[in-house]
């Protein structure tokens, strides 16, 4: 379900499945028919369980600061599918998706792809319009038949890897890590971030099969006293506003990926775009005492716990959390206990959401309720004097703000 993307879809006549087919054929042969857009753009591929957002942000941030323009294509949309296809920073517009739209529908496209692949389409398409310098290019699901996977980039990254999608990826990391791979393309760089033992493996295997150089956090570059140290620079970053200890990795994960992708950089301007990055939804105070934070899954509820206990020393918060029943809710629930006052359960619109009375059977936390009041000015409010955390699914927050 992408908001508003089936508008243009009637007002165009091109149909597409809202269904999850992995696999590249299909997108290869609409690509032809576009005149293989992809092609001639500057990519920057991203894939990873968590962390691709803010890696994007943090690059994004820091090729503006040199005076780069940016296209970004992320997922899912925060407000609606304008959002998904982004030219420095901001939405494309209604205007823009039209006349990507004639594109496609000119093309014969209609009814040969899925809605997410029709959606990758039209990013290619506008982007090799509009022509950004650099195209930051986000991962859906997986990587090895995702349907960004069509690229050739300048390098690749994988940010990290938890238990996620198993129904598609497998049920393992070792498993996960293989779909992860997949965009480790022959001779390219390969930046990644702090991966378990078991993925590292299979990675490092992908990239010498490859001969690719792979680049490691913690190896070849990492965060010491607020400072960037890697082969090739010395940056200082006193200051982010994308707030949590993992943040500073995937900082250093952003300017490394610049680094190998040939960006021509200066210190004083990465220093700048770490500190200005800002990102959406991620642990985003919203008014006082109120934050939003998209974890949705285990490993990001224990970064968003990590979060807490260093921005909130000793301090117990409220949490309102919203789920998709396809995510591990009881083991993401069970990360957020060690920080949590409290948890109220909600049920958000969306075909997929969990029911506030589901979640709350699988939490193991004996505070605890639901509540049909899904009003912003119910749930966005502090109550007492504890912080307010609402996360869960970014489906949930962005029906509370938008």
């Amino acid at each position: 379900m992408i908001p508003k993307f089936d508008e243009y879809k009637e007002r165009f006549e091109v149909l597409s499945d809202d269904v999850i087919k992995p696999g590249l054929d299909s997108i290869r042969t609409a690509l032809v028919k576009v005149g293989n857009p992809e092609k001639g753009l500057r990519v920057i591929h991203v894939a990873g369980t968590n962390g691709k957002g803010s890696t994007i942000a943090f690059m994004e941030s820091i090729l503006q600061e040199h005076g780069f323009s940016t296209g970004v294509f992320s997922s899912p949309a925060l407000v609606d599918v304008h959002d998904q296809i982004r030219i420095n920073g901001k939405p494309i517009s209604p205007e823009e998706m039209d006349k990507t739209f004639m594109v496609i529908k000119e093309a014969g496209l209609s009814g040969t792809l899925t809605d997410f692949e029709l959606l990758t389409v039209a990013a290619f398409v506008t982007f090799e319009r509009l022509a950004p310098d650099y195209i930051l290019l986000e991962c859906g699901m997986g990587g090895s038949l995702d349907s960004t996977n069509v690229v050739t980039p300048l390098v690749s990254v994988i940010t990290s890897i938890a238990l996620d999608h198993v129904g598609f990826l497998g049920g393992t990391v070792g498993e996960i890590a293989g779909h992860k791979a997949g965009i480790i393309k022959e001779e390219t760089p390969v930046v990644v971030g702090t991966l378990p033992n078991e993925a590292m493996e299979v990675i490092r295997a992908k990239a010498h099969e490859m001969k690719s150089e792979l680049l490691t956090y913690g190896n070849d570059f990492s965060i010491i006293h607020d400072e960037f140290v890697g082969e090739l620079i010395r940056v200082p970053i006193p200051k982010r506003k994308v707030r949590g200890p993992h943040q500073a990795v995937n900082a250093a994960i952003a300017i490394e990926a610049m680094l190998q992708a040939g960006v021509v950089v200066d210190v004083e301007s990465i220093t700048r775009g770490v500190a200005e990055a800002s990102l959406p939804y991620r642990f985003q105070e919203i008014s006082e005492g109120v934050f939003i934070d998209g974890a949705h899954n285990p490993a990001a509820a224990k970064m968003l716990t990590e979060t807490i206990k260093s921005e909130f020393p000793g301090e117990k918060v409220d949490f309102v959390i919203g789920m998709l029943k396809t995510k591990d809710i009881k083991k993401t629930l069970d990360e957020l206990i060690p920080v949590a006052a409290s948890f109220t359960f909600v049920t958000f619109p969306h075909p997929q959401a969990a029911t506030a009375e589901e979640l709350l059977a699988s939490c193991q936390y004996n505070k605890k309720k639901v509540t049909k009041l899904v009003s912003d000015t119910i749930i966005l409010r502090k109550e007492d004097d504890r912080k307010k955390i609402v996360a869960g699914s970014l489906y949930l927050i962005s029906s509370l703000l938008n």
